[in-house]
């Protein structure tokens, strides 16, 4: 009985060592790399490209919502203004106007707001794309098993070394050159 008992002790412990250093060979095995794709996005020339073109759209939308929102301004200066002189019923004419024009300025910057969103989104998604493939690729090649995305806040501590961001760009501009 006693002998029965020692030999489970010795081939649960034998068990035990067994897994723990196919543990630490497997973990050991792991390579893990990481890329800021939000570097890598700003930094290729596509990206830079996506960014302009949205510059340009935001700063066309935004001079537009400058222009309305300094009329408003004006608008509601010339109501103060005339508050002393006009009649009641002139007085909440003007005032309704007024609110109608604020209210329609507010759903004009709501959906300028939406359509940069939405254009981002559309230009720069088959940027993510590409990239992401690049990184499969690179990751194969260099023998990495798990790419990690240095923005997303899971990542604590990395090497340098094993940050494939500027292989990425170099790789992602030398396949979409043009």
């Amino acid at each position: 009985m006693k002998s029965t008992k020692v030999i489970s002790l010795v081939l649960g412990l034998l068990a035990a060592v067994a897994t723990t250093a196919a543990f630490a060979e497997e973990a050991a095995a792991t390579k893990v790399a990481t890329v800021d794709m939000q570097k890598a996005l700003q930094t290729v020339e596509a990206g830079k490209k996506a960014k302009g073109q949205l510059e340009k759209e935001f700063n066309t939308k935004k001079k537009m919502l400058d222009d309305e929102q300094n009329a408003i301004v004006k608008l509601e200066g010339e109501f103060k203004k005339q508050t002393m002189v006009l009649n009641d019923e002139a007085k909440e004419k003007k005032f309704q106007e007024l609110q109608e024009r604020k209210m329609k300025f507010q759903q004009q910057l709501m959906r300028s707001q939406t359509e940069i969103q939405q254009k981002e989104g559309e230009l720069t998604a088959p940027i993510v794309k590409n990239l992401k493939e690049i990184v499969k690729e690179i990751a194969a090649k260099k023998g990495y098993q798990m790419v990690l995305d240095k923005n997303e806040q899971t990542v604590i501590f990395s090497q340098e070394k094993d940050d494939l961001t500027d292989d990425l760009v170099k790789a992602y501009n030398a396949k979409n050159k043009g």
